[in-house]
């Protein structure tokens, strides 16, 4: 009798729910959720009165982790009723240990969606918040008695877009993001993924419809889309799958060996699913929904967290003049077995004390932070791609590294030295050794590392952006944060915000940055778009040589050459322009020191542009085709400007209305000259100076895969 009258008022519950509205706090974006003739929760999007997203599907697969190897499934797809609904709003500021600016607004308003599967009394809750720019929500499992640990094998989140819209892509791939992005209609990415052919040392493309977030796209009406997600923690990455039928995407959970997506203890949360929306493309790029959807820092002092400006020993081993390994007579080493002080070195090993103390020399003769080192540690020699699991210890220096004459040679100059622990994958192994190798970092002052993960993934059937490997993400920089250390994770999942809940992350690459030469001309100027919505990236700008060729010591010139293949396809005002464009706390001046004083004027704006900032003004944007973005240093009333061009030579217009108007500035601004191209001339660039007010208006001509820097100081 009590189960039949509680049924019988969530049937009367349905009976009176048809639907339920959510509107933005500016009343931009309307919010429809509903549950359809099946059972099945659905949402729409409007942002004035024009469909962003048409009515779309939620809801899961899953089977019982107790009976895990049973193929039966739980379908949490129909069958809902609606419990109860409820509405909240919040509206506040908060202040980031680093950023874009200094103060960040959050208002939402919020409904809160409890479902009950009919049948089998299952839960399950939706939470939506509304945003001015942008739409989030995620679903929340409660403690239940028939739901408690469960596995995940499909989360059928839909997407459905109002049209053929133009989209900026890459590959849905399980273990990397390392590719040029292809622009084209959502009805050719089938064809244009069977096209694709660029190959990485680690990758699984799971399908030709498939595609990873943050997607761009822009519709036929000029309404910029953007889809992500946030606050991915305890959770496998979401990529898209599109249905060209009907240009529905579908949510694609990275799986396990199993192919098992997620496993999951309620009570718990999924990540959130995002949404920008704005009939102007600088609103996606101000947009801070993913950081707003993650929780504040778990960090209580966060006094030793700076953001850092460094060089590294490290572009010339990209570039083929260096090597990681310190000998050529192994081809296997054994940890700990192994005694290099018997072998002979190859005297091309970049990490060797000379060299390190000429580029600490360097760096701390132009005000850098820090100086990365890669290669300083035993076991380079069989590193890559062998499966191993004791592949480094993270602790032992090869021969010609004294890592504590190093050490106390960097702190006398004023800079400290960056850890480089590569994996190789092996994170068991990683994992293994990570307390002393942070314990060895503390001992020597190093304050920051910049870890990888380059190769596939140890345990085997793991994928770089599984739950396996997001948890241990946390885990590293979690266990970092115990030592007062700064992570800069490459090869590591895109990030989703997470850097405002442990601040101590302040970088990633994930993603196609300057070591991937070659890359399309317009690559910078949709990175703003993709890439960093989820938070800063360490593109590792500043390239002034664009011929690695001409960076090798028997290098002969043909001045009727142009740039070698595995170029760095881009002017070199551009390269400046991109420390302004491509934000992160962690700058580094990627190229050689010699080439930095054959351009020594230009090096300047490297050396001037700030790290941290107060404000962020988006000048122009157009994603693929230019970006043009001033920010104010934290604390100071200096401004720099940054702009990247694509394809297409074009006149950018600066206007400077975000000065104070009650003072005068000097601008100095670094541009491509006349006759600057990237393949041809990319090191042609002209240097002036002027005299700005807030009613100051100028234009500045970029060539294809141009762009510009301006410092401004006040007078």
């Amino acid at each position: 009798m009590h189960k039949f009258y509680i049924t019988t008022i969530m049937c009367l519950f349905t009976l009176f729910f048809t639907s339920q509205n959510l509107k933005s706090p500016d009343n931009n974006l309307d919010l429809n959720f509903s549950i359809d003739k099946s059972g099945r929760a659905t949402y729409s999007l409007n942002y004035h009165n024009k469909p962003v997203i048409l009515n779309s599907g939620l809801g899961f697969i899953l089977k019982d982790n107790v009976e895990w190897m049973k193929i039966d499934t739980l379908d949490m797809m129909n069958d809902f009723t609606v419990i109860n609904v409820s509405f909240d709003s919040t509206d506040e500021i908060w202040e980031p240990v680093w950023g874009e600016e200094s103060k960040i607004r959050n208002n939402y308003n919020e409904m809160f969606v409890e479902l009950e599967q009919i049948a089998s009394q299952r839960k399950v809750n939706i939470r939506f918040r509304l945003f001015d720019d942008s739409f989030g929500f995620r679903y929340e499992f409660p403690l239940q008695e028939n739901l408690g640990s469960f596995i995940i094998i499909d989360e059928k989140t839909e997407f459905a877009m109002a049209g053929d819209h133009t989209a900026m892509w890459i590959p849905g791939d399980y273990d990397t993001q390392e590719y040029n992005y292809t622009t084209s209609r959502l009805s050719e990415i089938k064809q244009k993924s069977i096209e694709f052919n660029e190959e990485n040392v680690s990758m699984y493309r799971f399908s030709d419809l498939g595609v990873q977030t943050a997607l761009m796209m822009k519709s036929d009406e000029g309404l910029y889309i953007n889809i992500h997600e946030a606050a991915l923690i305890e959770y496998s990455a979401m990529h898209l799958k599109l249905n060209p039928s009907n240009m529905t995407f579908e949510s694609h959970l990275t799986p396990d060996a199993y192919g098992n997506m997620v496993y999951m203890n309620a009570p718990h949360n999924t990540p959130w699913r995002t949404v920008i929306v704005s009939d102007d493309a600088r609103d996606i790029l101000a947009s801070r929904i993913t950081y707003n959807l993650n929780e504040p820092s778990n960090i209580e002092d966060t006094s030793w967290i700076k953001p850092t400006k460094y060089m590294g020993v490290w572009w010339e081993m990209i570039t083929g003049q260096s090597t990681w390994w310190y000998t050529n007579d192994l081809s296997s080493v054994r940890i700990n077995e192994t005694n290099y002080d018997e072998l002979e070195p190859n005297d091309s090993h970049a990490a060797n004390n000379q060299k390190v103390m000429r580029y600490i020399d360097f760096a701390s003769k132009h005000g850098f932070d820090a100086l990365l080192v890669e290669g300083w540690n035993i076991g380079w020699e069989d590193w890559f791609d062998k499966k191993k699991d004791y592949v480094f210890d993270f602790m032992t220096p090869y021969p010609d590294f004294d890592i504590e004459k190093l050490n106390n040679y960097a702190r006398e100059k004023g800079i400290s030295l960056m850890m480089h622990h590569e994996t190789s994958g092996a994170i068991r192994n990683y994992e293994r050794h990570m307390d002393e190798a942070y314990s060895l970092m503390n001992k020597y002052g190093y304050k920051s590392v910049k870890s990888g993960y380059v190769g596939r993934i140890i345990p085997a059937g793991e994928r770089h952006y599984g739950q396996y490997m997001v948890d241990h993400y946390i885990y590293a920089i979690d266990k970092a944060a115990d030592y007062k250390i700064m992570v800069n994770a490459h090869e590591a999942v895109r990030p989703t915000g997470v850097s405002r809940t442990y601040p101590n992350h302040i970088g990633n690459e994930s993603a196609r940055g300057a070591e991937f030469r070659g890359s399309k001309l317009n690559h910078t100027t949709i990175l703003p778009f993709t890439r960093l919505i989820g938070g800063p990236m360490d593109y590792t700008p500043g390239i002034f040589e664009m011929d690695p060729r001409k960076n090798r010591p028997d290098f002969t010139p043909n001045l009727n050459e142009t740039l070698a293949p595995g170029s760095v396809t881009t002017t070199l005002a551009n390269q400046l322009g991109l420390y302004v464009i491509m934000y992160s706390p962690l700058q580094m001046a990627a190229d050689l020191p010699k080439n930095y004083m054959r351009f020594s004027d230009a090096f300047q704006f490297i050396k001037d542009v700030a790290l941290d900032w107060d404000q962020s003004v988006y000048l122009e944007a157009e994603p693929g085709e230019y970006v043009t973005i001033a920010r104010k240093e934290k604390g100071t009333d200096n401004w720099f400007v940054g702009n990247s061009n694509g394809y297409n030579k074009r006149k950018a217009e600066v206007d400077f209305s975000f000065l104070d108007k009650n003072k005068k500035y000097t601008a100095t601004i670094y541009r491509d000259s006349k006759d600057a191209d990237y393949a041809k001339n990319p090191q042609s660039y002209k240097i002036e100076n002027i005299t700005v007010t807030s009613k100051s208006k100028i234009k500045i001509s970029t060539v294809a895969a141009g762009g510009f820097a301006i410092s401004i100081f006040p007078n």
